[in-house]
């Protein structure tokens, strides 16, 4: 049974940092990483790793944020500087299954910038 499980959101000041984690267990994945989901927006994505390393980002955490990968304990990290107000949202880890490609999300964590 797959459990992705986040951890480290809250509220931060604009121009603070936060990190967020997320243990995932069951699988070996191909990829991992965050998405964010703001009211009345669709969910998209922030920023994504490969088992080899490999990262993506959107365009407007470039700079900003900052994701690594421990593929021995299957945790994936995304560290955020600089935040802004709309990068406020609900942040969701994602994975991706090596055997299957199957797509698996974690329940959400809330960040919320604001002064």
């Amino acid at each position: 049974q797959v459990q992705l499980v986040e951890s480290g959101g809250g509220l931060v000041q604009p121009g603070g940092s936060l990190r967020l984690s997320c243990a995932a267990s069951g699988s070996i994945f191909s990829s991992m990483g965050w998405y964010r989901q703001a009211p009345g927006e669709q969910r998209e994505l922030v920023a994504a790793i490969t088992n080899s390393g490999t990262t993506n980002y959107a365009d407007s955490v470039k700079g900003r944020f900052a994701i690594s990968r421990d593929n021995a304990k299957n945790t994936v990290t995304l560290q955020m500087n600089s935040v802004k107000p709309e990068d406020t949202a609900v942040y969701y880890c994602h994975a991706v299954s090596e055997l299957f490609g199957r797509n698996y999300w974690g329940q959400g964590t809330q960040v919320t910038v604001s002064s």
